[in-house]
């Protein structure tokens, strides 16, 4: 009993005494007032600016592209592999903010255009693209989102991570929801730049007994940053009227040659402190702006349905049909099998015959254990919440780490699949394993970052980090899938569970439902009916630079379509076997891949 409670007790004093980590990058910065900044907090509040996209353009574009206000210094910050690949491209801005100090319409650059200057036109006219097609700013602060947040139908708020960069009023007055919600806008053939912005911090104040830190009593942690962005006409450097009413800074479409636009950039900073909501759920309110979770919840329904019919439909051909064609089979006399047989048993002489295409169905085996492999791997340390959104592109670097790094069971698996074939050209299956499937992806991407670079996006992949995709490409994976090729070859050449016949038999005439299009579509529409909904919200997430962090649902919707297409499999092949077909290759690699797979 002694030795109990002093067991508990020591837990309990490593429980009290001990501190809870933060993932990398992750960690909560304490802020405090300027002049108070100890080595635990710091007054000044970092604003970065990422490059701004659009709904109608696939083509983004850095900061800098526009002719904004820019930072005297480019100090960026550091960016992973996955950051730089999605074409994020974070740079400081001028915003000078520091921390519980409210700032009213402070003056940030001056812009002047004109238009006998056909660099000022040029640059004028950037700016007016970017409006008409609803380009949008993405700021940073503290590692959150900027958002901009305005009422919906149904007097409910909706806040976006990115706020435009200004609006098109078309020449018959139609406008974009930017321009409909503040009714000044309303010249036609007119645009509207948001010159001014109010940037709303919200912080959450604490003690040091709380937080383990001492900042005094004039410090906190920031749980959101909101904009409020105005477009204003200051007529010149010396009036800012900031304060509404206020004349928007209206760009007339057409323009003379003797005419001058003069644009200033203001903004204002206020603090509001808000000690109900935690740092650590200072997300919520932007990820319950996406996509409702019942409708997550009805695809998952939707694919369970699907899955429990093919599940009645495989136990139903297992426990009755084959259960019967082996009843039967069992109970003929040995003298009359060859008159007897009928269905599957008439091909199981001919089902593990090599194929024509050997060599491919190895590879593609083998590049498709890597792919799975790294996508179940992806989504178990999303789903523990490593790859979170506040991890800036920490998804797509594991992604791609794995996949390099999984090179070996990719040759493994293709090793002694084609091993099993009697295949003997092993280096082109190992070079082909290791280069076909990744070789095609890259081309396709090499050939799109071309267009990119040609555009002058954002999105255009450095040189250097073309350079370090290919260093990781044949300097980790084609080595590894050389070392699981070998550990392949050398294991025992898998055996079949029945001869082989020396000649192969005549297939008969087919339905249409044993041909191959009809089975490959018959065979992809149920397992697309199981994730075409989660398909829909990750696919809207890329194009609409959302933010996608429901993996759990993913990961459900992940088991659900592995469980599809297993019994697809199993369905498809018992209905061409039953039909006589044994070498179509939507019944031979089913069966091959599948016994292949349980020998392994």
């Amino acid at each position: 009993m002694y030795q109990r409670n002093l067991l508990f007790t020591c837990i309990f004093t490593f429980l009290r005494t001990s501190r809870s980590f933060y993932l990398p990058g992750l960690a909560p910065v304490n802020y405090c007032e300027e002049g108070k900044t100890t080595e635990t907090c710091k007054s000044e509040v970092e604003l970065f600016v990422n490059r701004l996209d659009s709904d109608e353009s696939v083509i983004p574009y850095e900061y800098h592209h526009f002719d904004f206000c820019v930072a005297p210094i480019d100090d960026s910050p550091v960016e992973n592999l996955g950051q730089v690949v999605f074409g994020e491209r974070i740079r400081p801005s001028p915003y000078k903010l520091n921390f519980l100090k409210n700032q009213k319409c402070t003056n940030l650059c001056q812009k002047i255009y004109k238009m006998k200057n056909k660099q000022d036109m040029k640059n004028l006219n950037m700016l007016k693209k970017g409006m008409m097609q609803n380009y949008q700013h993405h700021w940073i602060v503290d590692n959150m989102p900027v958002t901009w947040c305005y009422n919906v139908e149904g007097d409910q708020k909706y806040c976006s991570t990115g706020f435009p960069m200004g609006c098109y009023v078309k020449a018959d007055g139609t406008s974009k929801d930017a321009c409909v919600i503040n009714t000044a806008f309303n010249q036609p053939d007119t645009y509207y730049l948001f010159n001014h912005v109010d940037i709303i911090i919200t912080y959450h104040s604490g003690s040091g007994e709380t937080w383990g830190v001492d900042f005094g009593d004039n410090g906190g942690r920031i749980i959101s940053v909101k904009v409020i962005p105005k477009s204003i006409n200051h007529k010149g450097t010396e009036e800012k009227a900031c304060s509404p009413p206020t004349e928007p800074m209206g760009i007339p479409g057409k323009l003379k040659s003797d005419d001058v636009i003069v644009v200033n950039y203001t903004y204002s900073v206020t603090y509001n402190e808000d000690n109900s909501i935690k740092w650590s759920s200072r997300w919520d309110y932007i990820l319950e702006s996406m996509p409702h979770t019942n409708i997550q919840w009805f695809s998952i329904l939707n694919s369970l349905v699907i899955v429990l019919f093919l599940t009645g439909m495989v136990a139903m051909i297992l426990l009755r049909t084959l259960h019967k064609d082996i009843a039967r089979y069992n109970q003929i006399d040995s003298g009359d099998d060859a008159q007897e047989e009928f269905g599957w048993k008439l091909v199981h002489g001919d089902v593990f015959r090599p194929p024509r295409k050997g060599m491919l169905l190895s590879v593609f085996l083998g590049s498709g254990v890597q792919v799975f492999f790294m996508t179940l791997i992806t989504l178990f340390f999303a789903c523990l919440g490593f790859l979170s959104p506040a991890n800036r592109g920490a998804l797509m670097t594991c992604a791609m780490v794995l996949f390099v790094c999984l090179g070996t069971p990719a040759g493994y698996f293709s090793a002694r699949i084609y091993k099993s074939f009697s295949g003997e050209k092993w280096k082109s299956n190992v070079l082909l394993t290791a280069l076909l499937c990744p070789g095609l992806l890259f081309g396709l991407f090499f050939i799109m970052n071309l267009i990119l670079w040609a555009k002058g996006s954002s999105a255009a992949i450095p040189f250097t980090t073309l350079l370090a995709l290919l260093a990781l490409w044949f300097g980790i994976s084609l080595p590894l899938t050389f070392v699981g090729a070998y550990f392949g070859f050398k294991k025992r050449t898998i055996e079949h569970p029945v001869r082989t016949n020396q000649i192969p038999r005549q297939i008969p005439e087919q339905s249409i439902y044993t041909q191959p299009v009809p089975g490959i579509i018959m065979g992809g529409i149920l397992p697309f009916g199981c994730i075409f909904i989660q398909l829909f919200f990750i696919l809207n997430s890329i194009w609409s630079s959302q933010m996608y962090y429901m993996f759990g649902f993913l990961f459900l919707v992940f088991i659900i379509l592995i469980i599809t297409c297993s019994e697809t499999t199993v369905l498809l092949c018992y209905f061409h076997l039953c039909a006589e077909v044994s070498h179509l290759f939507i019944c031979h690699s089913g069966v091959l891949v599948g016994y292949f797979i349980l020998k392994i």
